[in-house]
């Protein structure tokens, strides 16, 4: 009966075992490595499991770069991998290259994947241009007309210079600039609508892919269309802006003369006070007499009832008319 459990015991342990190394070794990973010509041993399979790299992200890949005929070693692609790159669109974008016949070295592309850009997007770049379109781009000439000028940008990646290059968005805004300057020196809007392609040779001249990631192969002017007259515009805010000043200055001028005005009345209102001091004074001193004065008051009266008669309203004869009516 011992000897039964002891056989039983012993036979669990040998199927956990088998189960727990074939489970940590990747034999089929094995196998079908050594079926593709490619030498890796067990130790370096487990020694990946220690290392905390899955060995299908370093195998598999290096099976399609044996089968396309790169010389990349596991060591390196397992370096990539620990740096946090992509091993796969790395290889992928190696086999690319090679099959266009682009050189492009297995440092360079580690250093562009891991630089944040798509290294297999850029490889097909190089073989496939890509074309970029900018947006409805607003520039006027000199005759002040609004041209909205839409251009088609051809542009091809440049390997070398793919780490560290500026992107398609500094590339449109180049183009951007471009556009904008080239129509501002057209005399006429018509000069431009009747020659579109001056923008793009103009342009394409200014070597606006200096810098980037990229290199412009072709600017072709998709659409022109005619916008706001920008001329026009301005002159009539400019217009308007002058009335205002000339608005603001007569204020200005009307506002000092009914101050002046005030201030004139202010003066006869202060010599028509000094009258009576002065008429007092003149009696006191003997050069006015008592009927000098009332000959004075006389007129004065006769005055103010004349003044009364001619004032519309108080014509005491036309309201006795009136009531007579």
């Amino acid at each position: 009966m011992g000897n039964v459990i002891g056989t039983i015991v012993l036979s669990s342990l040998i199927i956990l075992f088998l189960i727990l190394f074939f489970v940590f070794v990747p034999i089929g990973l094995w196998i079908s490595a050594s079926a593709a010509g490619v030498k890796v041993g067990i130790v370096n399979l487990v020694g990946m499991r220690l290392r905390r790299v899955a060995p299908s992200r370093i195998i598999i890949p290096l099976i399609k770069a044996t089968k396309a005929g790169l010389d990349v070693t596991g060591n390196q692609l397992e370096a990539h991998y620990l740096a946090g790159g992509n091993v796969d669109k790395v290889v992928d974008a190696l086999i690319a290259a090679h099959r266009a016949n682009i050189e492009l070295l297995f440092e360079k592309a580690a250093a562009i994947d891991l630089a944040g850009r798509n290294v297999l997007e850029a490889v097909k770049m190089s073989v496939n241009p890509k074309v970029i379109e900018t947006p409805n781009v607003s520039a006027v000439s000199k005759d002040g007309i609004e041209l909205l000028v839409k251009a088609r940008v051809t542009v091809r990646a440049n390997l070398e210079r793919l780490v560290g290059g500026a992107g398609e968005a500094t590339v449109l805004a180049r183009v951007g600039e471009g556009i904008v300057t080239t129509v501002g020196s057209a005399q006429s809007h018509k000069e431009v609508l009747e020659n579109p392609d001056k923008i793009s040779k103009v342009v394409l001249s200014k070597g606006l892919d200096a810098g980037t990631a990229f290199e412009i192969l072709s600017i072709d002017i998709a659409d022109v269309d005619v916008g706001r007259n920008i001329g026009a515009q301005l002159q009539t805010l400019q217009a308007e802006a002058d009335k205002n000043i000339a608005q603001a200055k007569a204020e200005e001028r009307r506002a000092m003369a009914v101050a002046r005005e005030q201030e004139m009345r202010a003066t006869v209102v202060e010599s028509e006070a000094e009258v009576p001091r002065a008429m007092a004074q003149a009696l006191r001193e003997g050069k006015l007499g008592i009927m000098d004065y009332y000959d004075m008051q006389n007129v004065i009266a006769d005055t103010k009832m004349r003044n009364s008669i001619s004032t519309p309203g108080n014509n005491p004869q036309k309201q006795s008319d009136n009531r007579d009516k």
